[in-house]
């Protein structure tokens, strides 16, 4: 029988390519990018205070002190996540859902860049190589279907734009999460994820409420009229959200987000057999290339 990490990460994935086809659908058929974030956050939020109120009613734990340092980076988190997961849904209206998944997933490229601007960390020979390949795999899917040769000036391109965007500032809101969550003063890990993701969810229900209401406020009732499909995007994105913290409990980093990758097959799958989209062979090979990158970057940093 597969490690329990394993089975988590698997189930993580699928759950998260559910939520994102979910997405699609209604930011293509009824609401705005914005408002198909607004349901994700909106109808996960009663899910997750349900689970955690009955994790500590099970185990006895008491709410830990949330201190400044926790609030801080909760909100950075969940700015910028709610930031990245629009440009996605913004971005599966330019390009189909797999290549919408692969352009998200060069957060793991682009954390590792954050980290050696901000922080001075280094990158070693191998990362740099699996960062320069990741480029070609950019630059292969920046032309688009019809591309031909690989020129810089595709990177100029909106649907580049919205993908490079969405995998930096997913990389921001990841490592603030981390932050948040080390800031908790209890052991039990799983009690700091759900008090973390609680908050956070509360949060960013709460400011796309604002933003709403000032710019659009006949939205939020698209949203509620939605909520036959909204609903499965909150059950989707909690259930989501609770095995990514568990297999990250269970292993170490590098052999999840690795694992992890496997969301972007599920992708393929999901733009072939649901949505009927074509994927060009240009787009296959870019795809593939990046992927490769990814994985490498994730063995050797």
């Amino acid at each position: 029988m597969p490690d329990l990490w394993i089975i988590a990460t698997l189930m993580a994935a699928a759950f998260q390519t559910v939520r994102f086809m979910l997405q699609k659908v209604l930011a293509t058929a009824t609401l705005s990018p914005a408002g198909a974030t607004f349901s994700r956050f909106v109808y996960s939020a009663p899910f997750i205070a349900v689970l955690l109120w009955w994790y500590m009613a099970q185990t006895g734990a008491a709410l830990p002190a949330l201190e400044w340092r926790f609030w801080a980076f909760g909100l950075l988190g969940g700015v910028t996540q709610i930031l990245a997961t629009i440009c996605v849904v913004a971005l599966f209206k330019e390009r189909n859902f797999s290549v919408g998944i692969t352009f998200k997933k060069t957060e793991v490229i682009q954390t590792v860049l954050v980290g050696l601007l901000l922080l001075g960390e280094r990158v070693t020979w191998g990362g740099l190589g699996a960062i320069l390949l990741g480029l070609l795999g950019v630059l292969l899917l920046s032309g688009g279907k019809d591309a031909v040769g690989l020129r810089l000036s595709d990177l100029r391109n909106r649907a580049v734009g919205l993908g490079l965007m969405s995998g930096l500032l997913f990389g921001f809101s990841g490592v603030s999460y981390r932050g948040a969550s080390l800031s908790l003063a209890v052991d039990d890990p799983l009690l700091r994820a759900g008090v973390t993701l609680l908050a956070v969810v509360l949060m960013q229900t709460l400011i796309m409420v604002v933003w709403l209401f000032w710019r659009d406020r006949a939205e939020v009732g698209r949203v509620w009229r939605a909520r036959r499909v909204a609903v499965w995007i909150g059950l989707t994105s909690m259930a989501g959200s609770m095995c990514w913290f568990t297999a990250f409990t269970l292993q170490t980093a590098a052999y999840v987000n690795a694992l992890g990758q496997v969301e972007l097959i599920f992708s393929l799958f999901a733009t072939t057999l649901f949505f009927r989209e074509k994927i060009s062979g240009r787009e296959a090979l870019g795809m593939g290339v990046l992927i490769l990158s990814i994985l490498l970057l994730i063995l050797v940093v």
